[in-house]
This record gives structure tokens, C-alpha cells and sequence, in this order.
């Protein structure tokens, strides 16, 4: 209930800080009230092994069965992640009639390091556990195994996305280079750039010349961090100079951040931005 009410306290401040707007009548929702949905394993074949997956659905999902609503892909999705304050955040934006309902998946971590990174020609990298460099037959467990178990369990449309810190991060910007059309919406906090002498860094310019029709959006924030932001930032200038108009983006420094602390204060702001709620039709 402590972590619940700081959440909600965060989410409020997020709310403050981004725009004025008048008091919302909707009452804040209670963890008692929260609809985590249920959580469910997937035998992986694509992985050899069996993954947990976690669900969120929101306020109201269950009582309207002709609604369909977007969903956001989480790698770090455990109970014991990042998975609880990240739909603690959304279940009170949503509540607050802040952002759009959506369904939250959260991916439970078995091998992180493996499955979140790239390939390295990077000693130092390689060191970081037994095995690394295997983001590639994660996006096909995701693209070819857990997107249709979720269309299918879950009434959702086509719109997708994908959220991320650190190593995450990494995973989001890395997918927007090389498979733009899993996911309409890529958010990274954080992403650790450094990966492969910021590999990712180096090939971001020629792989946005190369982005497929279809509007995408990507939005990332930094902390200040000696190993993250600089690399961030570089990003950012590829995308002042040369981001192509079927791309919207977004880009915010926050040095009063660390990186522990960076998710939890970017979450509610990127939500709140990225799903705002739809304009209402003029009567």
C-alpha cells in the first residue's frame, strides 16, 4: 500500500508539472480496485523455455466487452520488476482520465542480460553474464508467440507498444533500428547506449533514412549519467537534423534523475503524453 500511494503521489506530480488543467471528478482508484487481469505461462519454443507473462487490464475492461484498447510491451514485466508501479501508474492516469485505457503485458525476466542486448565484439560486455547478444529470438518470441496469445486472450486493436529502461531501453532503441514495424510506439528511459561501443548509436542515422512508411513514435529520457546521456543526446541531434516525417518524437533530459530513479519518474509523464485522451467530438 506504501509503494501504491507513492505511485499515486508521483503520478499526481507528473500530472501537475505537465499541464494545468482543472480538477478531474473521478476518485482515485484504491489497490483494492486495481485489475491486474491475470498472469499466464507461454512455452516458448523460439526461447526453449517457459515464460511468465503478466497482464493488466483497466478500470471498466470487463463491463464493456465491445471495447478494444491498445497494449504496451514490457520487457522486465515481473511481479518483482518493474511491472507493479508501472500499472500502478497507469491504472491511476487512467482513473484520473489522464491517458487512454490501455492493456499493459509484462514480460518476466529469465535470462535479462541475454535476451535485452544485441551481438558485442565488446570483451568487457560479453563478461556481463554467461550469455548475451540474444535480443533478435526474443523479438521473434514476442512478434510470432506472445503478440497473437495476447490478441487472442485479451480484445485489444492493432496499436502497440513497447517500454524500457536501461538494458530495456536498449532493447526499444535497437527495435526501432531494425524491426520498426513490431510496435507503433517505442519508449526508452535510459537506454544503455553504450552497448557495443554504442553501436546503436553509430548505425541510429543510417537506419531512420531507412524507416518503412507508417508513422511510428519514439520518445526517450535520460538521467544523468556519464554512461547514458551522452549517447542519448547524440541521438537526439540525429533526430534534429534528420528525423523523417512519419516519425514523432520526443527527447527529455532529466539531470535531477538517476538512473534508479529514472523510470519511475518518466513513466507517468511518457503515459500521459503518448496516450492522452482522445478529443471529444463536438456535440
Amino acid at each position: 500500500m506504501k509503494l501504491f500511494a507513492s505511485l499515486i503521489a508521483l503520478g499526481l506530480m507528473a500530472c501537475a508539472v505537465a499541464e494545468s488543467a482543472p480538477a478531474p471528478t473521478l476518485s482515485a482508484p484504491t489497490a483494492a480496485t486495481m485489475t491486474f487481469g491475470q498472469s499466464f505461462t507461454l512455452d516458448s519454443r523460439i526461447l526453449s523455455e517457459t515464460r511468465r507473462i503478466n497482464v493488466y487490464t483497466p478500470p471498466g475492461y470487463a463491463e464493456h466487452p465491445e471495447a478494444r484498447l491498445p497494449v504496451i510491451y514490457m520487457p522486465d514485466g515481473g511481479m518483482a520488476e518493474d511491472f507493479p508501479h508501472v500499472v500502478e501508474a497507469v491504472d491511476a492516469l487512467v482513473g484520473w482520465g489522464s491517458m487512454r485505457p490501455v492493456i499493459v503485458v509484462g514480460i518476466e525476466n529469465t535470462q535479462r542480460r541475454r535476451d535485452l542486448t544485441g551481438p558485442t565484439d565488446v570483451d568487457s560486455d560479453k563478461k556481463i553474464a554467461p550469455v548475451v547478444g540474444g535480443s533478435a529470438a526474443y523479438r521473434q518470441f514476442i512478434r510470432r508467440e506472445l503478440m497473437p496469445q495476447i490478441r487472442s486472450r485479451f480484445r485489444t486493436t492493432d496499436e502497440t507498444a513497447v517500454m524500457g529502461e536501461s538494458l530495456a531501453g536498449l532493447f526499444v532503441v535497437e527495435t526501432l533500428e531494425l524491426e520498426p514495424d513490431l510496435f507503433d510506439t517505442y519508449i526508452a528511459f535510459s537506454p544503455s547506449l553504450w552497448w557495443n561501443h554504442d553501436g546503436n548509436v553509430q548505425s541510429f542515422a543510417a537506419h531512420l533514412k531507412a524507416l518503412p512508411a507508417g508513422h511510428k513514435t519514439f520518445y526517450m529520457t535520460s538521467a544523468d549519467e556519464d554512461n547514458i546521456a551522452p549517447e542519448a543526446a547524440q541521438i537526439a541531434d540525429m533526430l534534429r537534423a534528420a528525423a523523417p516525417a512519419n516519425l514523432s518524437w520526443h527527447y527529455q533530459p532529466m539531470p535531477q534523475e538517476f538512473h534508479d530513479t529514472i523510470y519511475r519518474a518518466s513513466a507517468p509523464r511518457a503515459l500521459r503524453t503518448l496516450f492522452a485522451p482522445k478529443p471529444k467530438a463536438a456535440s
